[in-house]
C-alpha cells in the first residue's frame, strides 16, 4: 500500500508540473501578443505624425521660396515702372530732337549706369534691362545684346505678362529666360504708337537655379521649377531620372495652386509638394524621399520586429528544449504511471541522457520491478495453494465412484461376464494410476486423451446411454498441457449433462489448431444453461475465487493462463448438440513442443 501511494503521489506531482509548463507557455504568448499590437499601433501613430509634420514644413518652405521669387520679380517690375518715368529715359526717347552729341552720350551713359546698378544689387538674382525707343529706333541695355532695335521683336512680345523664351538671346540647351515688357503707351497692349518707349526686364533661368540650390542646401528635397509644355528648370545637383519621372506624373496630374501627394516611384515613396508662382504661372515643385526621412523610424521598427522574431525563435527553441528535456520525460513518467495503474507492471522507462530524469527512470523501473515481483509472488502463492488443493483432491479417492466401480465388477463376475470385469478393472486401474501420479505438473495432450478414454469407458460400462466421440488432430497430440485439464470438464458433462436427462448421452470432444492457437471443444446434449447463467459463469472465471464457487473450473482456468499467458482462457457457450459447451483456448508457445514435452515428462 505504501509503495502504491508513492506512485499515486508521484503521478499527481508530475501531472501538476506538466500542467504548469503549459500555463507558463500560454502566459508568455498572452504577454507577447499585446506588446506587438501596442508597438505596431505606436509606430503607425509616429509615422502619421511625422508625415503630417513633414508635409506642413515642406509646404511652408516652398511657399516661402515662392514668395521670395515673386518678391524679386515684383522688385524688377517696380524698378521697370520707375525707370519708365525717369527723365533721362524720357530724354532718350527724344534724343534725335537734340543735335548735341555730348548730351546724347551723357544720357545714354546715365541710363546704362542706373540699369547696371539695379542689376548688381544681389548676386543670387542678376537682372537685365533694356530701353527701346520707337521714335529713335534705338535701344540701350545693361548687357550685350546680339541684335539692335527690332520693332517686330517688340510687337511679338508685348503681352503685358511674363513670358518664357529666348527672344533672340542665346541660352544653354533648351533652357530660356523670363521676359516682361512695359510701354508708356496708353493704347491697347502690344500696340506701338510710333513714338512709344518700351522698357524690357528679364532674368535668366540661372536665377531660378540659384534659388533652388539655396533651398536644397537647407533641406532634404530635390526642388525644380515646372510648367506644363516647357522643359523644367532643375537645381544643379538634381536627380534627372527622378525629375523626368515626376514631370511625367505632373503632366498627367495637373497640379493646383498648392498640392501635396505621396507618389510611389521605383518602389519607393516620395512626398511631392507644389506651390504656384503668382507672377510667372509656374509651379515650384519639391520632391522629398519619404523612405529616406522615415528610415530611422522604419529601421527602429524593423529592429523591433527582428528582435521579437528572434525572441520568438529563442522561445520556441527553449520550449522545444524544455519539452524534450523536461516535458517529454514527464509525459513518459505519467504514461508509465498510468500503465502501472492499469495493471501493466512490466513497463520500463529508458533514457539516453544522463540527468535527473534518468535517475527518476531508474528509480521508476526499480519500483515497477518491485511491484511486479510482489504481485507475481502473491499470484504464484495463490497458484501454488490452488495446486496444493488440486493435488490434495487428486490424492483423495472418491469412495462413491470407487464403490460403484467395484460393485459393477462384482455383479459382472457373478454374471460370468468376464469381458466386462476385465474392461472395468483395466480402465479403473489406468484411471487411478494416472490421477495419483503427482511428480509432474504437465502432460501431453495425448496422455490426457487416454485418461478421458479410460474415464468415459468406465462411465459407459455403468451407463449404457453414454456415447462419446473424440476428434483431435494428430499435430495437437504432442502439445504440453496442465495435468487433468480435460478430465474435470468431461466429468462435468457426465454429471451435469448426461446424468440429468434420460434422453441425453452424447459427448463430443474435438479440437483444432489455427493462427497460433489450439482450441478444444467439449460438447454434450444435456439440458445446458440459460444465457444469464452462462454469462454469470464466464464472469466468475475472470473474478477472484469466491467461497460459494467450486475451485475446479476456476483453478483450471488459472492454470491455463499461468502456463500459456493472458491470451488463453476457459469459456462456456451453448453447444451445437443442444446442451453445454466447454471451450479451452491456449496460445501455442514459441518454444518447440517436443522439447517442452520432454522437459516435463517422466517415466
Amino acid at each position: 500500500m505504501n509503495l502504491w501511494k508513492r506512485f499515486t503521489i508521484l503521478r499527481g506531482n508530475l501531472q501538476s508540473r506538466f500542467s504548469l509548463f503549459a500555463k507558463i507557455n500560454s502566459l508568455i504568448i498572452l504577454l507577447f501578443i499585446p506588446i506587438i499590437i501596442m508597438y505596431t499601433f505606436s509606430n503607425n501613430v509616429t509615422f502619421e505624425v511625422v508625415g503630417k509634420e513633414l508635409q506642413t514644413s515642406n509646404t511652408k518652405q516652398l511657399t516661402f521660396l515662392s514668395n521670395q521669387i515673386d518678391s524679386r520679380i515684383n522688385q524688377m517690375m517696380d524698378f521697370t515702372l520707375i525707370l519708365s518715368r525717369d527723365p533721362n529715359v524720357r530724354a532718350f526717347n527724344g534724343l534725335n530732337v537734340w543735335e548735341d552729341r555730348y548730351d546724347q552720350m551723357q544720357t545714354r551713359y546715365i541710363l546704362q549706369e542706373k540699369m547696371v546698378l539695379q542689376a548688381g544689387v544681389t548676386d543670387i538674382w542678376p537682372t537685365r534691362y533694356a530701353v527701346h525707343s520707337q521714335q529713335n529706333k534705338d535701344v540701350i541695355a545693361n548687357y550685350d545684346r546680339p541684335i539692335g532695335y527690332d520693332e517686330d521683336y517688340l510687337k511679338a512680345n508685348m503681352s503685358g505678362r511674363w513670358t518664357y523664351g529666348d527672344h533672340g538671346v542665346e541660352s544653354q540647351g533648351d533652357l530660356k529666360s523670363f521676359y516682361w515688357f512695359l510701354t508708356d503707351s496708353l493704347a491697347q497692349p502690344g500696340t506701338l504708337t510710333g513714338s512709344s518707349l518700351v522698357i524690357e526686364a528679364s532674368f535668366s533661368y540661372t536665377n531660378i537655379q540659384n534659388m533652388l540650390d539655396s533651398y536644397k542646401a537647407g533641406g532634404q528635397g530635390d526642388p525644380f521649377f515646372y510648367h506644363k509644355g516647357e522643359k523644367p528648370i532643375l537645381n544643379r545637383s538634381a536627380d534627372k531620372q527622378l525629375s523626368d519621372e515626376l514631370v511625367n506624373y505632373l503632366d498627367n496630374h495637373s497640379p493646383e495652386n498648392t498640392t501635396q501627394d505621396v507618389v510611389k516611384l521605383n518602389g519607393k515613396n516620395y512626398l511631392v509638394s507644389s506651390v504656384k508662382s503668382a507672377s510667372l504661372d509656374w509651379h515650384l515643385v519639391d520632391v522629398v524621399p519619404l523612405y529616406q526621412i522615415l528610415k530611422p523610424i522604419s529601421l527602429s521598427r524593423d529592429l523591433f520586429y527582428i528582435t521579437m522574431i528572434l525572441l520568438f525563435v529563442v522561445g520556441v527553441s527553449s520550449s522545444i528544449l524544455l519539452y524534450r528535456n523536461v516535458q517529454y520525460p514527464i509525459k513518459k513518467l505519467v504514461s508509465g504511471l498510468q500503465r502501472v495503474q492499469q495493471g501493466d507492471y512490466s513497463v520500463r522507462l529508458h533514457s539516453n541522457e544522463q540527468n535527473e530524469f534518468s535517475f527518476l527512470f531508474r528509480r521508476f523501473n526499480d519500483m515497477s520491478h518491485q511491484i511486479q515481483d510482489l504481485i507475481e509472488n502473491v499470484f504464484n502463492e495463490k497458484i501454488r495453494a490452488r495446486e496444493a488443493t488440486l493435488k490434495q483432491l487428486q490424492a483423495q479417492i472418491n469412495p462413491h465412484f470407487l464403490y460403484n466401480c467395484l460393485g459393477y465388477i462384482i455383479n459382472m463376475a457373478q454374471m460370468k461376464d468376464e469381458d466386462a470385469v476385465v474392461s472395468m478393472a483395466y480402465n479403473l486401474s489406468a484411471y487411478y494410476r494416472y490421477t495419483t501420479r503427482m511428480e509432474r505438473e504437465t502432460a501431453s495432450l495425448e496422455e490426457e486423451i487416454k485418461l478421458l478414454v479410460n474415464y468415459l469407458d468406465i462411465q459407459k460400462l455403468r451407463n449404457g446411454r453414454i456415447d462419446y466421440h473424440i476428434d483431435i488432430p494428430e499435430d495437437m497430440l504432442s502439445q504440453s498441457v496442465p495435468r487433468l485439464m480435460l478430465q474435470p470438464m468431461v466429468e462435468n458433462s457426465v454429471i451435469h449433462g448426461v446424468a440429468k436427462s434420460y434422453s441425453s448421452g452424447e459427448i463430443k470432444i474435438s479440437g483444432e489448431k489455427s493462427n497460433g492457437f489450439c482450441r478444444i471443444y467439449i460438447d454434450d446434449d444435456g439440458p445446458g444453461l440459460n444465457p444469464d447463467q452462462l454469462e454469470a459463469l464466464n464472469r466468475k472465471m475472470q473474478e477472484p475465487l469466491q467461497e460459494e464457487m467450486g475451485c475446479g473450473l476456476w483453478n483450471t482456468n488459472q492454470r491455463i493462463i499461468h502456463l500459456f499467458g493472458n491470451h488463453s482462457s476457459l469459456t462456456f457457450k451453448p453447444s451445437p448438440l443442444g446442451g453445454f459447451r466447454t471451450e479451452i483456448i491456449w496460445e501455442i508457445p514459441i518454444e518447440d513442443d517436443s522439447y517442452k514435452l520432454k522437459e516435463h515428462q517422466g517415466d
